[in-house]
């Protein structure tokens, strides 16, 4: 197994909590494994909580065993892979039985398919319309995926999400069961990132246009500003030689320059993340060091450092010392397709924004390095970080 992706997914001394969690849902499926209409269980938790672990723990335990008929979804391309590679090197696991949701549902409906586990990762990425395009017809595939299994099993974190088609609020997804039994798993605890929870709320309100302050030093969680997003560069590009799984990410925004699309600051300029048919993930490619990451590509993984390019979208006001999120120089237009069934406020687009940003800023488990492509905003970090106040 890939050491790697087995660091990520698979824990060998599993926290009191998260054992505690597994056999709540444990019972939890044995319960609905015996009853007459589909129940749903539910994981929730913040980025870096465990939630994955918790999954796979579940999964590992299930889909090994042939007495059960399940199946593993994400509708995520880069996790997608990551999950083909785990499948490939457990035992009595068919990588077959992975699949992208809409792969899932299709062929279900046609083969007229039953299941009595489905287990989803970053549900929150589930389609709530129909999205011809990517050829999925129906209306919601979370309601799709409980026709077809006595038990479905939830991963959701209504902070990630960032896009109209994938639009989840509690309200939504309670609506979106019904009737159908259901039991909510919570996961507070943080385990991603050696950052306190002080650093984390920290995180937390840039992120939520709340007043600046000085980032915590209280953690061996590394923060560093930077002026330019060039020596930016230069210092993950050392910490990916000394630890690996080292990347710089941006959120969207930067202007086209001579018909280039790339992420162009001071002396940086490199192009964005590519989708790739490799079974590799962008992460764990030695090329994507010259590239620049998005939450398409890291939504659901781990590095060790991360270097945080916040973009155009964002800028300061000084009257209320915040950083301000600016939906008009956003430049990826998927946040904004419009829906037949409601209308999204400038607000919520901001919701959608900060989310990107929060979800990018949380990636690195050691540390994080920032900068921002706005003057004012760069200059009130860099102030803060030299003189606390």
């Amino acid at each position: 197994m890939n050491k790697i992706l087995k660091a990520q997914f698979f824990v060998d001394d599993l926290s009191d909590d998260q054992k505690h969690v597994i056999t709540n849902i444990n019972d939890y499926i044995k319960q609905g494994l015996t009853g007459d209409t589909s129940s749903v269980a539910i994981i929730q938790g913040a980025a870096g909580t465990g939630k994955s672990v918790v999954l796979m723990e579940l999964v590992r335990q299930y889909m090994t065993d042939h007495r059960y008929k399940t199946s593993l979804v994400v509708n995520h391309p880069e996790l997608y892979k990551a999950y083909q590679d785990l499948a490939e090197s457990i035992p009595n696991m068919k990588a077959s039985d992975i699949r992208r949701p809409t792969s899932l549902i299709n062929y279900a409906q046609k083969n007229n398919k039953k299941y009595d586990i489905i287990f989803v990762d970053e549900a929150h990425l589930l389609y709530s319309k129909s999205e011809p395009y990517a050829h999925y017809r129906g209306q919601n595939q979370l309601t799709d995926l409980m026709n077809l299994a006595k038990v479905v099993v939830v991963v959701y974190d209504f902070e990630q999400v960032f896009q109209s088609k994938m639009y989840w609020d509690k309200d939504l997804l309670f609506k979106t069961i019904g009737s159908h039994p259901h039991k909510s798993f919570d996961m507070n605890f943080q385990y991603r990132m050696v950052a306190s929870d002080e650093q984390v709320a920290w995180m937390d309100d840039l992120s939520a246009e709340k007043p600046l302050k000085p980032f915590p030093d209280n953690s061996d969680f590394e923060f560093k500003l930077f002026d330019t997003a060039g020596e930016l560069f230069e210092n993950i590009k050392k910490r990916n030689k000394e630890y690996g799984m080292s990347r710089v990410v941006a959120t969207s925004g930067f202007p086209r320059i001579d018909g280039r699309h790339n992420v162009e600051m001071d002396s940086f300029s490199l192009p964005w993340d590519e989708w790739d048919p490799q079974r590799t993930h962008w992460a764990k490619r030695e090329g994507s060091i010259t590239q620049v990451g998005t939450i398409y590509t890291l939504q659901g993984f781990d590095l060790n450092y991360v270097g945080m390019i916040i973009g155009p979208s964002f800028g300061y006001d000084p009257k209320t010392d915040t950083m301000t999120i600016i939906p008009e120089k956003y430049s990826h237009k998927e946040i904004f397709k419009k829906r037949k069934d409601r209308q999204f406020t400038r607000d919520e687009y901001k919701v959608f924004i900060a989310n990107v940003l929060n979800v990018l800023m949380k990636r690195g488990k050691y540390g994080l390095y920032l900068t921002a492509y706005d003057d004012a905003l760069r200059k009130r970090l860099l102030e803060l970080a030299e003189t606390g106040k």
